[in-house]
């Protein structure tokens, strides 16, 4: 293995030494802003760190390790309900942020998730994964060092927040279940709002898109076997050949989105894999393929399954085969923002980033369990622009070109900070 080219990094706790209580008769907003430009080049360190200390989901141990010991360097309270996961919490000063019986009069819920991609990194960045197969193609070491950047702002600026901040380093996103784990363990308990932002390459860097309503996509899983008759590659005949059908199915699915589904209502079926047979001169016996659906709309993504199992049994018989959907998994649900706590946010945007960088964004297909949240209380999920168009931040999430621009890590400290310091306000 190459050498750790940010091997100190954890080491020296860069954001220990985060500015704290500057003049508290400055407005908040001004503040905020002083914190987030201070620890801006600890963050992108930290950042560094994590993008050459890539996990899978589901094993994010010591990127969990990590950040709880940037927590304890910042005297941050904090747990490890699970191995791989990190809830912190910033308790407020400011006047009535806490009852006589000690309960938090409001409490915001910070999460960023952890995760890495199985993805062969090729971007030749000096920090590049030393974990081959395994890259942050997501942005998701931008989101944890973005979080632990909000943790340092908001444990130095304690005075402005008139309730609780709790902060969750989540894992596996990326599959669909580290939310839902993390509400199972109670994350979402006494919360009144939540909070998630996302860097995304599809927004011009300078740019944040903070909308009500569906945001991101119901994402579902899905698996076909085809079963079919062996026999020689020169004698097809006496067979029924698996990859022949299965070749049908895969261009019949796509009659779901073009004939099946209304065209004003957004719907992906993708077919990610396709296997068939043995050897180059036989007739294949079984096929199978794997693939995602994505949809927005409630009643769509119920027909859908409907749908698939008609055309995949029915075309397979056609081609006097049999095939079945034998895994139809539904994976995150629709992120669907919550109009009044929208409201906040995009006011929070507005004052750290000015009116101009606020865009309209039609939302993307992609899932995110984000919605596992929602599911529990109102929430937003935010978009923040990374890309530059002609410079190495143009490549698209899950590229193993992709290299976001770390220059809106600060916006995302200022944008989450400022959210939790105003949502407690209110």
């Amino acid at each position: 293995m190459a050498a750790d080219p940010l091997a100190d990094v954890l080491d020296t706790a860069p954001l220990a030494a985060a500015p704290a209580g500057t003049d508290p008769g400055r407005g908040g907003a001004a503040r905020v802003t002083a914190a987030a430009d201070a620890v801006e080049g600890a963050v992108i360190g930290l950042r560094r760190w994590f993008h050459a200390h890539p996990e899978a989901s589901l094993e994010e141990t010591g990127t969990a390790a990590a950040v709880a010991a940037q927590l304890a360097a910042l005297g941050v309270e904090h747990a490890m309900p699970l191995p791989n996961a990190v809830v912190a919490t910033v308790r407020g000063t400011a006047p009535g942020a806490y009852g006589q019986d000690g309960t938090a009069r409001r409490r915001v819920l910070l999460r960023a998730d952890i995760d890495a991609l199985p993805v062969a990194e090729d971007t030749g960045l000096p920090f590049s994964s030393l974990s081959p197969g395994l890259m942050h193609a997501c942005g998701h070491d931008c989101h944890a060092a973005m979080l632990l950047g909000a943790a340092t702002v908001l444990q130095a600026n304690r005075d402005l927040l008139a309730g609780e901040v709790r902060l969750v380093f989540q894992p596996a996103e990326e599959c669909s279940q580290g939310a839902r784990m993390l509400v199972e363990a109670g994350v979402c308990d006494g919360v009144d709002a939540a909070w998630g932002c996302h860097i995304w390459s599809e927004l011009p860097s300078g740019t944040v898109s903070v909308e009500p309503g569906a945001r991101m996509a119901n994402a579902d899983w899905w698996r076909v076997e085809v079963t079919g008759t062996s026999a020689h590659g020169a004698l097809p005949h006496r067979g029924a050949d698996a990859v022949v059908a299965g070749a049908a199915i895969v261009e019949q699915l796509q009659t779901v989105v073009s004939r099946q589904v209304s065209p004003f209502e957004p719907v992906v079926v993708t077919v990610g894999q396709f296997h068939g047979g043995t050897a180059r001169n036989v007739i294949a016996g079984s096929a199978w393929l794997e693939g995602t659906v994505r949809t927005f709309d409630p009643e769509v993504h119920a027909r859908v399954p409907l749908l698939m199992k008609r055309i995949v049994e029915d075309t397979a018989e056609a081609f006097g085969c049999s095939a079945r959907v034998t895994d139809y998994t539904l994976g995150s649900w629709a992120v669907v923002n919550d109009p009044a706590v929208t409201e906040v946010a995009r006011r929070a945007a507005r004052e750290m980033l000015g009116e101009e960088a606020l865009v309209s964004y039609r939302g993307s297909m992609p899932g995110e369990d984000f919605s596992e949240y929602l599911f529990e209380v109102p929430g937003c999920f935010v978009f923040l622009g990374c890309s530059t168009t002609g410079t190495d931040h143009c490549w698209p999430q899950h590229s193993c070109h992709y290299n976001p621009d770390e220059r809106v890590l600060a916006d995302g400290v200022r944008l989450a900070a400022q959210f939790a310091v105003d949502f407690l306000a209110g």
